[in-house]
């Protein structure tokens, strides 16, 4: 054949058919991999939509059950549990209600469904006055005021039935604090995923809508207690200094713009890695798609198949159910 030339090396001899592309794929990613984060509300018979998350709800403790039946259905065995209060302190004294909305959840959640992994958030902004993480006290949020009531927050969803508890405030030394308040309750199988690398990221904004969970008193933002976008190396340490305190997995938030880090992180560590595709990527897909500018499914399908390549093994995403359909889908084929 003319202008045939002999090349040593074709790559895409790989590439040439469905077949031969899965025989070589270096990146598994399973509805097993995925965790759903799930927003919680009060009442029964309760679906409510959020404005700021395109087909994502606040769920009420039975409606919510019907949920996670069917995302079992689907292969997701893990859900991430969000509540939130209407009644706001300087302290976030709701939190440790016990029957509030997530401990009523979990309670809901493990008597139907006892194989349902359930963890739940640990943090204050939903339930104080001001929208911080932690404790304000003159000003200035409180690090090891906050302690305390992390603590006991963490003790109370493990009562309820909590699998994981996930400390998302990013004040120091609460993975070891907790970690000694559930063993001293008799909570020694409770795993902690910690948010040990959670920056102070634009792309929260439609998370802390769902929440009405923004700053409002104190310092203006969080960035004394969240990571500087800039840093990589400061992740590293507070990722080793969670797992010295005791975290069972630990977690980069946000995930798509920080896969390098994620990247950083698995190459380091020896526990697993998890990555929440926050709500300003969710959205920010959503909303390019909307526009016919991007294809919806593709995009959600390529936007979590390179968090999974860069190495997390639990990936949060509001995805999550539309993403086990794809991909279950594509297995049956």
């Amino acid at each position: 054949m003319e202008n045939q030339h002999v090349l040593p090396h074709r790559p895409r001899r790989l590439r040439q058919s469905p077949a031969h592309r899965g025989l070589v794929r270096e990146t598994r990613l399973s509805a097993e991999n995925l965790i759903y984060p799930v927003f919680l509300c009060g009442g029964a018979g309760q679906k409510q939509p959020i404005a700021t998350l395109p087909g994502q709800f606040r769920w009420s403790a039975d409606r919510l059950v019907e949920t996670c039946a069917d995302l079992m259905t689907l292969g997701i065995h893990t859900v991430n549990l969000f509540g939130q209060s209407t009644e706001k302190d300087s302290r976030g004294s709701s939190a440790l209600d016990p029957d509030g909305l997530v401990p009523r959840a979990v309670r809901a959640l493990k008597a139907a469904l006892p194989d349902l992994c359930v963890q739940t958030d640990v943090a204050l902004d939903p339930y104080t006055a001001h929208g911080h993480d932690g404790v304000l006290i003159d000003g200035q949020i409180d690090n090891d005021a906050s302690l305390d009531v992390l603590a006991r927050m963490a003790v109370l969803h493990a009562e309820a039935g909590a699998d994981w508890v996930a400390p998302s405030d990013m004040m120091d030394g609460r993975v070891g604090v907790i970690r000694r308040a559930l063993d001293t309750a008799g909570h020694t199988r409770t795993c902690i995923l910690a948010y040990s690398a959670k920056y102070a990221s634009c792309f929260y904004g439609p998370f802390r809508g769902a929440l009405d969970a923004a700053p409002l008193q104190g310092p203006p933002d969080k960035k004394t207690y969240q990571m500087d976008p800039a840093n990589r190396e400061e992740a590293l340490r507070e990722i080793e200094l969670d797992i010295q305190e005791g975290a069972d997995a630990v977690m980069v938030k946000p995930a798509g713009m920080y896969l390098d880090v994620v990247h950083a992180v698995k190459q380091r560590v020896h526990v697993p890695v998890a990555a929440y595709q926050v709500s300003g990527e969710y959205a920010m897909i959503h909303a390019a798609a909307e526009k016919g500018w991007i294809d919806l499914p593709a995009a959600m399908l390529e936007s979590v198949l390179c968090i999974r390549r860069a190495g997390a093994d639990m990936i949060l995403t509001y995805f999550a159910p539309e993403l086990a359909r794809t991909l279950n889908e594509s297995v049956s084929r």
